[in-house]
C-alpha cells in the first residue's frame, strides 16, 4: 500500500515586507564570521515570529543558509527561546 502524496502548497506570508527584511538581515549577518547561525536565526525570528511555521522555515533556509531539517529545528528552538524571553 502506498502513502498518499501531499500537495506542495507554498505558504503565503502575512507580512511579505517583514519576511524579505528578515531574509536580507540573515544574509548580511551570515557573512560575519563572529555571528553563529543560532544568533542569525534568533534575530530573523524576532522580526517574523507572527508568521506560520512554513514561512519562517523557508526564510531560515534562504537567509541563514540552513537545510530544511535544520530550519525546522532552529524554528522550534527559536520559538521556545522567544517565548521564554518574552515573559
Amino acid at each position: 500500500m502506498s502513502q498518499p502524496v501531499k500537495a506542495s502548497v507554498t505558504p503565503k506570508p502575512n507580512n511579505l515586507q517583514k519576511v524579505k527584511e528578515a531574509i536580507a538581515l540573515g544574509k548580511k549577518l551570515s557573512k560575519t564570521p563572529e555571528i553563529t547561525k543560532v544568533a542569525v536565526a534568533m534575530k530573523m525570528f524576532s522580526l517574523i515570529h507572527n508568521e506560520s511555521r512554513e514561512v519562517i522555515s523557508k526564510a531560515f533556509m534562504e537567509g541563514a543558509n540552513l537545510t530544511e531539517k535544520g530550519a525546522m529545528t532552529y524554528y522550534y528552538n527559536c520559538r521556545r527561546n522567544y517565548k521564554g524571553t518574552k515573559k
